[in-house]
């Protein structure tokens, strides 16, 4: 088949003075393969591990705990995983997984999932932000969580403005305490259960002992059921990781070798560290500690919420909690940090493609979108909602709104995947020989994982409506009725079509794409990085191949 011309063209600007035609500076290529793991395992493994999971702990038992996460994780995120690898290591363009949307399936469908995204990250922003705040009254209960607010918004503000390397930097080395501690946490709890504690206590399985699938909501099998649901519904919330290598893409060095193996490694230690981290809190706190059930519901109780804190503190161990309370302080500042980086980037990239005002395409010396930026910062102050409500309050409602519009953009991700294979095979192509990578068991794990993304859409507030709570009800739904109005509003005002898929773009941007990874894919790029290992010591030389 003879391949369409590129029809990507590079935005541009006026020049008052002049009245010539000047591009806009873009976003450059400064992310390596280690800055983008750990973007994605920093930014899914965020305070929800550590603090919000208490409820869920308590209401629904520890083997649905760690059977939703297994079950979230592997029928679910791993699919969404393999299908962004496989699409953005083929055209990995700045327009990202959004305008591969209004190639795919429908301009109306990219335009309301970058929306309904870029909703989602910023309150998944103002959920870290809140958090902060919580874990700050662990120490002090007399300064307004407005001021731990504040500081949060202006240090992620002040990274997100600097170059993307040095961003990428940071949130590497943020990310690292955040993986330190969750792995500090797993092993605390195995040296304890084993009678490692002050106590001497071999309390092993015990707070596995007394039920493990608790009755949620209604009673009986149904009940047990709707507790395991429950605990996938915030699995959706806590559980990230595909959206950044995505959004990223356009920003990533040596894009078709690091995307696939990016995709690929980070799904496992994401699921690895839940699975494994879930099963942890579950053995250290009893789903039945006085402690965590009143935690929960207090609102002036902050960090104590935290189930990790409870076991701890419940085994006669001193100093630590200080120490695990500073740690999840800076999981939430690392995961605020990351979505401030994603919510930018999908800004910039509607703008990119018309759906957003232009003047968000203006990008410092250094690649920052930098008016994307503040736009985003703007936004986030709404968090200063704890100033007047309590900040655990706060907290679970950005939980609510940011949980709906990550499944939808996920659904999302995978309804575009089914649209570039059923392209592909319109379009007499195999994908096998097509694309740099193409991911296993398609597109089967896409297909089931479609029906359990709608279904968790669909039915996430299934407990706001008995008793029915208005408050419930819209942190709930509102994300879905957001998609909805903004894909009605794109297909009404532009009169757009669905994409046949024999006659889908397969190829714009690709060309300029090719000529950017020219500098990795020569041949020369790999005989230098070779060189480069073959000086190193073995430590370094370990530490290189991990990423």
């Amino acid at each position: 088949m003879e391949k369409k011309a590129s029809t990507d063209v590079k935005p541009v600007l006026v020049d008052a003075s002049s009245g010539t035609m000047l591009p806009y500076r873009q976003t450059q290529r400064g992310l390596a393969s280690r800055h983008v793991q750990l973007m994605a395992i920093g930014g899914s493994i965020g305070t929800g591990l550590f603090v919000g999971i208490g409820s869920y702990l308590r209401d629904a038992g520890p083997l649905s705990l760690f059977l939703g996460y297994i079950v979230w994780g592997c029928m679910f995120i791993l699919p969404v995983n393999l299908s962004i690898g496989e699409m953005c290591a083929y055209l990995p363009i700045r327009g990202s997984i959004f305008e591969l949307a209004a190639r795919f399936v429908d301009p109306a469908f990219g335009f309301a999932m970058g929306w309904v995204y870029f909703y989602g990250g910023v309150m998944l922003v103002c959920t870290e932000y809140a958090a902060v705040a919580t874990v700050m009254q662990y120490w002090n209960t007399s300064v307004s969580p407005a001021v731990w607010v504040a500081m949060a918004l202006v240090v992620c503000s002040l990274l997100n403005f600097v170059a993307v390397k040095y961003y990428g930097e940071s949130e590497f080395i943020m990310a690292s305490t955040k993986i330190l501690l969750l792995i500090g946490l797993v092993l605390l709890t195995f040296i304890t259960m084993v009678g490692g504690n002050p106590k001497h206590d071999v309390y092993g399985f015990r707070n596995w002992t007394h039920g493990v699938m608790f009755e949620y909501y209604t009673d009986g099998v149904t009940g047990r059921f709707l507790g395991f649901f429950s605990v996938m519904v915030y699995a959706a919330f806590s559980v990230a990781g595909p959206d950044l290598p995505a959004l990223a893409a356009g920003e990533i060095q040596n894009p078709r070798y690091t995307i696939p193996r990016v995709v690929k490694m980070t799904f496992w230690r994401i699921v690895g560290f839940y699975v494994v981290g879930v099963l942890a809190v579950s053995i250290i706190c009893s789903p039945r500690d006085p402690r965590l059930m009143s935690a929960i519901d207090d609102a002036a109780a902050g960090s104590a919420a935290s189930p990790w804190v409870i076991g701890i503190e419940n085994l006669g161990i001193h100093g630590l909690p200080d120490l695990i309370n500073l740690l999840i302080l800076l999981s939430g500042w690392s995961c605020g940090n990351a979505y401030l980086y994603s919510s930018s980037r999908t800004l910039y990239s509607l703008a990119r493609d018309g759906q957003a005002p232009k003047f968000l395409l203006k990008c410092t010396a250094s690649g920052i979108p930098i008016y994307c930026v503040l736009t985003v910062s703007l936004l986030s102050c709404i968090t200063f909602l704890v100033a007047d409500t309590s900040s655990v309050t706060v907290f679970y409602w950005f939980v609510d709104l940011t949980t709906i519009a990550f499944v939808l953009t996920y659904t999302g991700m995978l309804c575009v995947f089914i649209g570039w294979y059923r392209a592909l095979k319109a379009q007499g192509i195999d994908r096998k020989q097509f694309v740099p990578w193409a991911s296993p068991f398609q597109p089967y794990m896409s297909s089931i994982a479609i029906v359990i993304g709608c279904t968790t859409a669909l039915f996430n507030g299934f407990s706001v409506f008995k008793p029915f709570t208005i408050e419930g009800f819209v942190t709930s739904y509102f994300g879905l009725a957001f998609w909805v109005v903004m894909f009605t509003f794109w297909k009404v005002f532009h009169r757009t079509k669905f994409v046949n898929p024999a006659e889908a773009d397969l190829y714009s941007g690709k060309a300029e794409v090719d000529e950017e990874c020219k500098i990795w894919e020569d041949g020369a790029y790999e005989e230098r990085r070779k060189v480069k290992l073959a000086q190193m010591n073995w430590a370094r030389r370990v530490w290189e191949k991990m990423w």
